[in-house]
């Protein structure tokens, strides 16, 4: 008995393959339905509930097709979400990062979905050529330092031909696929999204709440979070360059940074372990990501996924409204001890640098 099943939103079964036909039943997408006979281009089909029909076989999927995508579901069924996101728009979730691979599930606009991988491939837009060098953004003079200085942070992980990002999703009910990066709004609260300052936040996770009944927010428990951003471009060889803390200033009743680190070469996941400023014995928040040893990174020729040769933890915990690194077990001390060292070599030339000037 032969199975297919609908990749179309919505289809009518036709009585005859004709100009002229009659419809005598109507299909959804990820329906399953009976093969009864085959045709040049066209399959006479029954749906469970007894419809019998011809349909163009382009709308469907074969059960080697529907077996790959639940085997798809199965190997991610247990990973632990990275980040959320919202669809803006009614997408496909396809096998495979790219436009042209097969699709299968519909899912709605405003969908929430859990985003578990990423990955980067090539593309071949209007007007380009695949092979030749990307575009590269040059700093203009008059730039300001900060930006000229992501730029060329930036410059040594730039592709070298245009590329597009795609996100391996999960809904909730399990339908696996993977979608276009630029389709997802990844979920961030709008009140720490404002600060993004001309980078992407994609994720959002919340260290602990504080109490402030004049917060305006309409709770008087309000959330500071650790966020993690990345460039508006495409195909890089990493998850994110940056994070940023952001806690709550109970006197202003606004959010203020409280913690930076920029020019990474990040990789999800995050781990975070929340606190409770309201419960002082409580533990402290600590948050931990991974970066890139020696910025050594890549793109996987056949997965298109972000590599690194070697990574590194790098953990840190909140204490009050200062965030402080967690050095390893037996590495405090030579950190302090490095950190001395350039404190004393930096007074040594301030002290170098009065005299010659006297």
């Amino acid at each position: 008995m032969e199975y297919v099943y609908v990749t179309a939103k919505r289809m009518y079964l036709l009585d005859r393959v004709a100009v002229v036909a009659n419809h005598v039943g109507e299909v959804t997408n990820g329906e399953r339905l009976r093969v009864l006979e085959h045709g040049r281009r066209f399959l006479k089909v029954q749906t469970p509930q007894g419809a019998m029909g011809w349909l163009e076989d382009h709308a469907v999927i074969d059960q080697n097709e529907f077996d790959n995508f639940e085997n798809l579901a199965k190997q991610h069924a247990s990973e632990q979400p990275v980040a959320t996101a919202v669809l803006y728009n009614e997408l496909y979730v396809h096998l495979a990062p790219g436009r042209k691979t097969q699709r299968f599930y519909i899912l709605p606009a405003n969908t929430k979905v859990s985003m578990l991988e990423r990955a980067s491939i090539p593309r071949v837009a209007p007007g380009s050529v695949l092979g030749l060098p990307a575009k590269q953004e040059k700093p203009r003079p008059g730039q300001q330092a900060g930006r000229a200085r992501k730029q060329n942070f930036l410059s040594q992980f730039l592709p070298s031909v245009p590329m597009e990002d795609w996100w391996l999703v999960r809904d909730g009910a399990g339908h696996t696929g993977w979608m276009l990066s630029r389709d997802l709004q990844v979920d961030v609260p709008e009140s720490v999204a404002q600060y993004a300052e001309n980078e992407k936040m994609v994720g959002a996770y919340v260290l602990r709440t504080v109490e402030d009944p004049d917060s305006g927010t309409g709770s008087s428990q309000v959330p500071e979070y650790l966020t993690v951003l990345t460039p508006y471009k495409e195909g890089l060889p990493f998850d994110f360059d940056q994070v940023r803390v952001f806690t709550w200033d109970t006197r202003r009743h606004r959010y203020g940074t409280a913690f930076r680190q920029h020019d990474l070469v990040g990789f999800f996941p995050v781990k975070v372990t929340p606190g409770d400023s309201n419960a002082p014995n409580g533990p402290a928040p600590e948050f931990s990501f991974q970066v890139a040893a020696n910025n050594a990174v890549s793109l996987d020729p056949a997965t298109g996924m972000p590599h690194a040769a070697q990574l590194e933890t790098m953990t840190y915990r909140m204490e009050g409204n200062l965030v402080r690194k967690v050095f390893p077990p037996g590495a405090h001390s030579t950190a302090n001890a490095d950190m001395h060292a350039v404190w004393r070599r930096s007074a040594q030339r301030k002290k170098h640098h009065a005299k010659s000037n006297r």
